[in-house]
């Protein structure tokens, strides 16, 4: 069974910094994208990042470009998402994604493709 068990998630005041986590288990898949996606109040699946496995590459999305920072460590089969200056409109449940296609359009399946997380909420607020 894969489960992928996401942490990290807070409320923290306006240019604060957060570290989500989300840890893998279950899977022998050796190629795949683990995403991060998140969902405002009242907002569809917006897409932020993505870590390409086995060869670390990630791209961002222009809203959290500069900001944001996703990483992987292997050994622990874990994925990161280090989020700085954070803003107000960082406000939203945030999830992790592991999928081994290509997706950009999160709002056209939703959860029934790939492997998702529980769901961790951000809050920015002064």
């Amino acid at each position: 069974e894969v489960q992928l068990v996401e942490s990290g998630g807070g409320l923290v005041q306006p240019g604060g910094s957060l570290r989500l986590s989300c840890r893998a288990s279950g899977t022998t898949f050796t190629t795949y994208y683990t995403y991060w996606v998140r969902q405002a109040p009242g907002k569809g699946l917006e897409w932020v990042s993505r870590i390409y496995t086995p060869d670390d590459t990630t791209y961002y999305a222009d809203s959290v470009k500069g900001r944001f920072t996703t990483s992987r460590d292997n050994a622990k089969d874990t994925t990161y998402l280090q989020m700085n200056s954070l803003e107000p409109e960082d406000t939203a449940v945030y999830y992790c994604v592991r999928d081994v296609a290509f997706r950009t359009n999160f709002n056209e399946y939703g959860r029934n493709s790939g492997y998702w997380g529980q769901g961790t909420q951000v809050t920015v607020s002064s």
